[in-house]
């Protein structure tokens, strides 16, 4: 049975390693095959502040508008409209 060395990863690698987990469609496992490790130490990388990647901007954030509910519908210039 070949014998296995503790690989050495430098921060550079890690920060590398676990911005590709963001990319769409990509897994964890995906990533940690190619670079035929556990998926389990990419998770944990991914929980260190110093190794995750910047979490993506919102576009635009959802917000609320007033919104004012009235009996008769109002003309252009202002005044209510008559009853038929």
């Amino acid at each position: 049975m070949a014998r296995r060395t503790k690989r050495l990863w430098t921060d550079e690698e890690k920060r590398s390693i676990c911005l590709q987990t963001t990319a769409p469609g990509v897994s964890v496992a995906r990533v940690a095959r190619r670079y035929a490790m556990n998926a389990n130490l990419i998770f944990k990388w991914l929980r260190d502040p110093r190794y995750a990647p910047e979490p993506p901007a919102e576009p635009d954030a959802a917000c609320f508008l007033p919104v004012e509910i009235v009996d008769q519908p109002m003309h252009d210039d202002g005044k209510a409209a008559a009853d038929p």
